[in-house]
């Protein structure tokens, strides 16, 4: 099957779809076995949160190679060589015999592997779907969902029946798989336009042009013309300088920070306050966020096209909206509530998030050049994950380990409301920049 051909775009959706599932299954495995770890290593909670933040650490400041390759390589072969690399490395954190074994590995896994499947992934899809881009990225997201949900549970019954060790190895083993289906069928979305005599010009996308002489063939990727290579800050460079991207960045960083701080220490939650099992803890943290996070990240996507085609702007409110309703849910989650309003607040937080996760590159690239949708995406996620790194720590240290059981649920009572402000500050900063710049800076990269 040609990549020209009109449904191989479907193809592709589904090859990075499986990929990212993995992806973000591979990160929730450690989240869910995070109490067996902290036994089998005789650690505190601030020294695992330490361990999450350190990794995460790594991922965010190797995210700009990973742009930079995306941008200059074939991306093809940027995300399944990138799936393989990480899968490799997760297998060899099953075999971890230390704490500084298990950060070295978890950090390559996720600096090495994870880092530069991001941004090369998201422009290969936008790549193939221009005129189904949101509803595709809508599509894309939920793999994120269906995949801890998945870890959640599968990484919890993995430890419970064979020890935590085996959920690595076994989530790597599948991603290496997969990297060798990857490999066969995912194919780089390559154009020509065939040039005329003299010193003719072919219009690409927007302003951008590309002069072809004679026989000569102008390639193009996507919309973009091969044009000058970009440099490792090029993309910092146009996300720091466009006001709607620079607030889409600061709005990605606080909802990476609550993600991550969340994600970390909700089954370690459900397992102290709740006393639930590696297993009951790793599935339920997930699922009820995850199964309404995969309706709302459908309903918001598809919207966003539908209203967006009027009102451009929308797209950065739908996202603003999200991170503002989804905050309230964050202040019932404590310790003095009975277990099924903790599942309805995880379910209520994981519907609204996901209106922001429908509209995050879709937003990015309306307002950026395409021939640096990869390096701006690495800009973006950088910076989010620069941020987010420190929440596992921050949370970590809030909560103590020989306080009185009162004053540990207040803890974590606390914890969640901090995460719940985050995103109040973070929603009424979109609100107001999709107000004032989105559409002046959507017309300045699509005249």
């Amino acid at each position: 099957m040609k990549s020209t051909n009109k449904h191989y775009k479907w193809e592709v959706l589904a090859l990075l779809w499986m990929a990212y599932l993995l992806n973000q299954a591979d990160r929730q495995v450690f989240n869910t076995v995070l109490p067996q770890i902290k036994e089998a290593f005789s650690i505190g909670n601030a020294e695992v949160g330490l361990i999450a933040t350190i990794f995460n650490l790594c991922y965010a400041f190797m995210v700009p190679l990973g742009g930079l390759a995306g941008d200059r390589l074939s991306r093809k072969w940027v995300t399944t060589i990138a799936i393989l690399f990480w899968s490799v490395a997760t297998m060899f954190t099953g075999l971890a015999s230390g704490v500084v074994m298990l950060i070295l590995l978890r950090s390559v896994a996720t600096g090495g592997g994870e880092a530069f499947f991001g941004p090369a992934n998201y422009s290969l899809l936008g790549q193939y779907h221009t005129d189904t881009r949101a509803r595709a990225m809508s599509i894309h997201q939920t793999s994120y969902y269906v995949g801890v949900i998945l870890a959640g549970w599968l990484a919890g019954y993995i430890a419970d029946k064979l020890g935590w060790q085996y959920s690595f190895i076994i989530f790597g083993a599948a991603g290496i798989v997969w990297g060798i289906i990857m490999a066969i069928r995912l194919k780089d979305k390559k154009e020509e336009i065939a040039g005329q005599a003299g010193n003719d010009v072919a219009k690409v996308s927007g302003n951008d042009v590309a002069k072809v002489s004679g026989n000569d063939v102008a390639k193009v990727s996507g919309n973009d013309v091969e044009g000058p290579k970009p440099g490792l800050l090029d993309g910092f460079k146009v996300v720091f300088s466009t006001p709607s991207a620079l607030i889409l960045t600061i709005g990605f960083s606080g909802f990476i920070f609550v993600i991550t701080g969340y994600m970390t220490w909700v089954p370690a939650f459900l397992q102290s306050e709740y006393g639930l099992s590696t297993t009951s803890a790793g599935l339920h943290s997930m699922l009820w966020t995850y199964i309404a996070a995969f309706a709302g990240v459908l309903l918001a996507g598809t919207l966003s096209d539908k209203m967006a085609v009027r009102n451009r702007k929308i797209r950065m409110v739908i996202q603003g909206v999200g991170l503002l309703l989804g905050s309230i849910f964050l202040f019932f989650v404590n310790a003095s509530a009975p277990i099924w309003i903790i599942y309805l607040s995880f379910a209520g937080w994981g519907f609204f998030r996901a209106f922001f996760d429908a509209n995050i590159y879709t937003v990015l690239y309306d307002v950026t050049p395409s021939r640096l949708h990869a390096s701006c995406s690495s800009a973006l996620i950088t910076t989010g994950f620069a941020v987010g790194a420190f929440a596992p720590v921050v949370l970590g240290m809030l909560i103590p380990e020989s306080a009185s059981a009162e004053a540990i649920s207040a803890s974590w009572a606390t914890a969640f409301k901090v995460l719940a402000m985050v995103w109040i500050v973070c929603g009424a900063l979109m609100l107001v920049g999709s107000r004032i710049f989105y559409q002046r800076d959507y017309d300045k990269v699509n005249k």
